[in-house]
């Protein structure tokens, strides 16, 4: 019989509730892990504000929660409740299953709150509000519209707020969204509760930090779990478009298509163990999966391969989770970011990455998926898709662009870098959305109530009063909000419609969705960019479909079974690359290194980059000239190069940003001019920089920002104009170039 941690062994063990010892018995600890260890008494008091950093499967949950059980049991005359804020429903779920069990022996209640949750199991909450509430930042935005009222007497037990994947909220509108709601329900309660970050490591867990209490980040106590030093097995395969018969020709669909060799290999190599295989979009999502389980079909073998991303049904999403986890049979998921994070699915032998990562910390975290048991390796399969070359060329496909990459991420992994999240944005898409919040919320704000609730001792800090007041007088033109003689702000016309709308309680963009139903069963739900049209084919959970008709008011689309069809077309941007990683292929370039982990295929395709690199005189030069273009290569990230891009444009020399490439309209002379000119600039004056930039409206809430705050908000949040000018510099001083 294994036995539990001893006094001797831990001093936070004896610290626990004594049923909660026993719990730990039964499961059959044999010792507290070390984060765990830490976080006990660190917790126990419920007086400070604590960050949990580790990887996945390192047991964050059970560190934070044996002492915050613990506190809540301790008090048996005043009943405690804590708030656990999840970025995913899917990991709601899954810590539902996990504290329930320890949470029924100590007859504490455990609530689920989000989207899927019935409604009468949510008024057990409201009807005693005690436990563990687990819950969404939209769901509580939605509770803080609907129930503000009632919210004082909601969260009087309030003994903490803990916040799981911190990592996935900094920097992003969501992120400024929880802050503020965090900040909001202190308010509510007026006390400072303390606030628990499950976090993966970051680079610089200042930043996390400074994210979980923004005023007061030096009081945040960071334990930081030890590395386990896991053993990484890598290998990248290289393909180009071929004209080679594959030995599968699915009918109807492009056969000399590189994803039918990726398909067929992944077929091959997966089968019989459990994978996760992440494309880089949801449509590549579905031809994969679909590809995947007709290849099955062909062999007549039962299906491995299951899709998962956020469009699909709930019944459909854990299928493919609950396939995973029950280790009874093989399961790979073929899936976006949605099993990126902690859900627990079980063990995991390989992560395929079809096309470059996202980013490092992306490919670290996916990577945390597999090889947890002891003495196994963490298996990474890595897809590179590279174009045919010929005389016409684009210059990052003669560099082999997406392999360089995929290999400048992987060196950079074992090197223990990863990119720290971007936190200087204004984020006033989100303040306009909280502005309408707190106003539904209150039943009514003044201008000075929403200044103190948000900025003043908000997380919007960064927002000047006259930005805010312009803020105001925008929200007003636009009749969302009104406001009374007695200074009253109240919802206006437009405003009561779009505060009365489910999707006001999201802070992020997202496209109009139609429901996809067959047979009168739904399969989910599909952002759509285009219009649909009767017979159009789809791919979507896995299976092709033909649509039979389209019901545009009820946004309800009905399909049947097709065995034609192609991938809908799901919107969504690149991921942005940070300077560190292209450095990185810079220095992949300039190497002779051989990487023993690509195929051969993969090492043609690096000698192929690295000849051009040296044709082109890149070692020793940043630009080239061909057709009438200037191409420059500053090998510095999209934030700065898109940044010198508009900057060069407002000079009067076109230009474009195309990731490895500044792709520039004029001669080197000319470039090298108006470089020089930038360089000499006092300041970026951004209203006339940014005056012919047509897209700046990226988030939910810009079309509401006048010019200017629109300006503002999008140069601190996808641009840097300061490292740009910086790079002009830079440029412009270094010693003449040879040929």
């Amino acid at each position: 019989m294994s036995l539990p941690p001893s006094s001797s062994e831990s001093v936070g063990f004896e610290l626990l509730e004594p049923r909660i010892q026993r719990w730990i018995w039964t499961e059959g600890w044999t010792s507290l892990r070390d984060a765990q260890e830490r976080a006990i008494p660190a917790l126990l008091g419920a007086d400070q504000d604590v960050i949990i950093a580790a990887a996945t499967a390192a047991g964050k949950t059970e560190a934070a929660f044996l002492p915050i059980l613990t506190n809540l049991l301790q008090d048996t005359e005043k009943p405690g409740a804590v708030l656990y804020i999840s970025p995913l429903k899917a990991l709601i779920n899954d810590q539902w299953d996990r504290l329930a069990r320890l949470c029924d022996e100590l007859e504490l209640p455990v609530i689920a709150w989000h989207g899927d949750i019935s409604a009468s199991r949510k008024h057990r909450f409201l009807k005693s509000p005690e436990g563990i509430l687990l819950i969404t930042p939209e769901s509580l935005e939605a509770l803080f519209v609907n129930k503000g009222t009632s919210l004082a007497g909601l969260f009087a037990n309030l003994r903490y707020l803990v916040v799981d994947e911190l990592h996935a909220f900094i920097g992003s509108e969501r992120g400024k969204q929880l802050q503020s709601l965090m900040h909001r329900v202190e308010t509510i309660v007026d006390r400072p509760l303390p606030r628990v970050g499950l976090s993966a490591t970051l680079g610089d867990m200042t930043l996390a930090a400074a994210f979980l209490r923004p005023n007061a980040p030096h009081h945040v106590s960071v334990i930081e779990s030890k590395g386990s030093g896991q053993i990484l097995k890598v290998q990248i395969r290289g393909y180009v478009e071929s004209k080679k018969a594959l030995p599968v020709q699915p009918e109807g669909d492009d056969v000399f298509s590189p994803d039918h060799a990726i398909a067929e290999h992944l077929f091959q190599v997966l089968r019989g163990s459990n994978n996760l295989i992440f494309p880089n979009s949801r449509t590549q999502v579905e031809w994969f999966a679909d590809n995947l389980r007709r290849r099955c079909e062909q062999d007549g073998v039962p299906n491995e391969f299951w899709p998962h991303h956020g469009s699909l049904a709930k019944d459909i999403r854990e299928e493919t989770e609950k396939a995973l986890k029950a280790g009874d049979r093989p399961a790979t998921a073929v899936c976006t970011t949605t099993l990126e994070l902690g859900v627990d699915i079980g063990s995991i032998k390989t992560v395929v990455q079809i096309g470059a990562p996202p980013s490092v910390a992306s490919l670290r975290q996916r990577l945390g998926r597999s090889g947890r048991r002891p003495g196994e390796a963490a298996i990474l399969r890595s897809y590179c898709k590279e174009r045919q070359l010929d005389d016409g060329s684009p210059l990052s496909d003669r560099l082999r662009q997406g392999l360089l990459q995929s290999i400048a991420m992987i060196r950079l992994l074992m090197q223990g870098w990863f990119e720290p999240p971007r936190v200087h944005g204004l984020h006033l898409s989100t303040l306009v959305q909280q502005c309408l919040s707190v106003i539904a919320q209150r039943g009514g704000a003044t201008a000075a109530e929403l200044w103190s609730t948000l900025i003043r001792s908000g997380p919007f800090t960064g927002v000047e009063q006259g930005s805010f007041l312009s803020l105001l007088r925008a929200l007003g033109e636009r009749d969302l909000i009104t406001q009374e003689t007695s200074g009253l702000l109240l919802p206006g016309v437009v405003g009561e419609r779009l505060i009365n709308h489910y999707d006001f309680y999201s802070a992020f963009v997202s496209n109009e969705e139609f429901r996809l139903v067959c047979d009168g069963k739904p399969l989910g739900a599909l952002p759509v960019s285009r219009p649909l049209t009767v017979d159009q084919r789809i791919i979507f959970a896995g299976r092709r479909w033909r649509v039979t008709s389209v019901d545009t008011e009820a946004k309800v689309v009905v399909v049947r079974s097709d065995p034609g069809g192609a991938p809908p077309s799901f919107d969504g941007l690149g991921a942005r690359v940070h300077d560190r990683v292209r450095q990185e292929m810079r220095s992949v370039l300039l190497e002779a290194d051989v990487y023993p982990y690509l195929d051969t295929t993969a090492q043609e395709l690096l000698a192929q980059a690295r000849s051009a690199f040296s044709d082109l005189g890149l070692a020793h030069s940043s630009m080239t000239e061909s057709g009438g273009k200037t191409y420059l290569f500053s090998w510095r990230g999209d934030w700065t190069n898109d940044a010198l891009a508009i900057l060069l444009t407002h000079t009067g020399l076109a230009s474009e940003n195309s990731g490895l490439v500044i792709e520039v309209e004029g001669d080197r002379t000319s470039l090298e001019s108006k470089l020089r000119e930038i360089a000499e600039w006092d300041g970026i004056d951004e209203s006339a920089v940014l005056a012919d930039v047509q897209n700046m409206a990226q988030e939910k809430w810009d079309w509401v920002l006048p010019p200017a705050l629109l300006m503002q908000s999008y140069a601190t949040m996808h641009l840097d104009l300061g490292g740009a000018k910086a790079l002009a510099l830079a440029l412009v001083s270094q010693p003449a170039e040879t040929a």
